[in-house]
């Protein structure tokens, strides 16, 4: 037996994720990411809020946003609650 952890591609279907996100990168499931226009956001932080990984993040020091794809799985909730539509879905 491999002492090597199974990585979330190697788990079998329906199996349940032994790790929460916080530990366990799942960014690599995602086909869309999301993109930023800066010029429509007014930081009013509800994709932070809305997120269910935690993947946005303020950043006290830049005083602004940031996704971390590492964590993002492209779920697209960010976008859709955004409410003036600075966040869009790309592949």
């Amino acid at each position: 037996m491999s002492s090597k952890e199974k990585g979330w591609k190697e788990i079998s279907p329906a199996g349940v994720c032994w790790k929460s996100s916080m530990t366990y990168l799942t960014g690599d499931w995602k086909t869309y990411h999301p993109v930023r226009d800066v010029e429509k956001c007014t930081k009013c932080l509800l994709c932070t809020l809305f997120c269910p990984d935690g993947a946005i993040l303020w950043k006290t020091e830049k005083g602004d946003i940031e996704f971390d794809l590492a964590f993002c799985k492209g779920c697209g909730i960010c976008a859709n609650e955004c409410p003036t539509k600075a966040i869009v879905m790309k592949i």
